[in-house]
């Protein structure tokens, strides 16, 4: 099930994520590709969203079960947190050497996918398509944070107002309001994330310190730097939250 949603989410929602990821690119927007190309990149997230997603969700749940949980347990929120991270951890093995490969083929559209993974192998190793874990992970982390414990909160709120469990539709429009404010406040997070994963080897962002690119993004570009790209991921996650978690819903269900 989850396999399945983060399929359907991350590919009808690939051009978004390219417009985000050229607008904090560090040579700006137009230089990064503009408009052109959008689907630069694709085949990185079409290879690594379904294992990528169902191991999140295969641990997510797994460790929910070891833990309390329930509308009645004042634990809830905080084993929804617990379970959202670990997920993210496993998650994100997968996740950042596609990323890697994805990012760098959205800035360079006229690169195919294949040459920039022989390139990044070639020049940086099995390394190089790791670089950024720490960064994703710092950032994954306080989003799951976030979006999780609101998500399930939402859903059982509006459970216990109408009086039985949510259909689907309802559960995938409590994921759109968590995923888009989650995504507002982890927004910094996001963009020293792409900065270290497109920085040349050598350089100072390569060496993946969040902190140090925060710093350099600060010094730079302010607070419009931090916060480059916050509408496109914002709308992006809205509306992945909905088709996410909805799809997820909807598939457990079939498939229960």
């Amino acid at each position: 099930a989850g396999g399945v949603a983060g399929v359907c989410v991350d590919l009808i929602l690939f051009p978004l994520d390219t417009v985000k990821t050229r607008l904090q690119s560090p040579q700006g927007f137009r230089k990064a590709g503009g408009f052109c190309g959008i689907y630069a990149g694709v085949p990185s997230t079409a290879i690594g969203s379904f294992p990528n997603a169902a191991a999140f969700f295969i641990t997510y749940e797994n460790v929910k079960s070891l833990l309390p949980h329930g509308s009645s347990s004042y634990l809830s929120p905080a084993t929804h947190m617990v379970a959202a991270s670990l997920g993210e951890v496993v998650a994100c093995l997968i996740r950042v050497p596609s990323e890697v490969v994805k990012q760098r083929a959205q800035v360079s559209p006229s690169s195919s996918t294949l040459r920039i993974l022989s390139h990044t192998l070639y020049h940086e190793g099995i390394q190089g398509l790791y670089r950024g874990y720490k960064s994703t992970v710092l950032r994954e982390i306080p989003f799951s944070l976030v979006q999780f414990p609101l998500w399930e909160s939402l859903k059982d709120l509006w459970s216990w107002k109408q009086g039985h469990v949510v259909d689907s539709w309802q559960s995938a429009v409590c994921g759109a309001f968590a995923g888009g404010f989650a995504a507002a406040v982890t927004t910094p997070l996001d963009v020293a994330k792409t900065r270290i994963m497109l920085a040349k080897a050598g350089s100072s962002n390569a060496r993946g310190n969040v902190l140090a690119a925060l710093g350099g993004i600060w010094r730079t570009q302010g607070l419009p730097g931090l916060f480059a790209g916050v509408v496109p991921r914002m709308a992006a996650i809205s509306l992945g939250g909905f088709i996410f978690l909805g799809t997820y819903e909807k598939t457990r269900q079939l498939l229960l």
